[in-house]
């Protein structure tokens, strides 16, 4: 196998370190959300049950680690939403054609989102009920 220098290896677009580096991620993750916000309609309706859930789950007679479950539920959700619309995105990028990978990568990636949103019911349910 051919050995192939550093230098080839790393992206041109990682140029930047320390607090730059940070605070690049930061604008460029704002971005990430504005766009999933702005193209995604399953994002926007997650974000939307995330405005109710959260503050509910905050103002619930339940403990503290409760409370912490509940939230930290819902945010998964969000959580994989974005990865799911960014295979989607990736996907579409790479061809538009019906292709029985895409198909998969795409119905896997709903699956995971839809895992997530069976989670919330089942925390939120323990959490209440249990």
């Amino acid at each position: 196998m051919e050995d192939i220098g550093k230098e080839a290896q790393v992206s041109p677009y990682k140029g930047k370190t320390g607090l730059r580096r940070i605070c690049a991620a930061f604008f460029h993750s704002l971005e990430g959300f504005r766009s999933a916000f702005r193209h995604e309609d399953a994002f926007r309706q997650e974000v939307m049950l995330a405005v109710v859930l959260v503050p509910a789950a905050l103002f619930m007679p339940v403990a503290g680690l409760g409370k912490a479950l509940m939230v930290a539920s819902v945010l998964l959700v969000l959580i994989v939403e974005l990865i799911n619309s960014a295979v989607e995105a990736t996907v579409d990028r790479i061809s538009l054609e019906q292709h029985q990978l895409a198909k998969r990568a795409k119905d896997i990636g709903s699956a995971a989102v839809f895992v997530s949103l069976v989670n919330v019911a089942a925390v939120w349910g323990l959490v209440l009920l249990g």
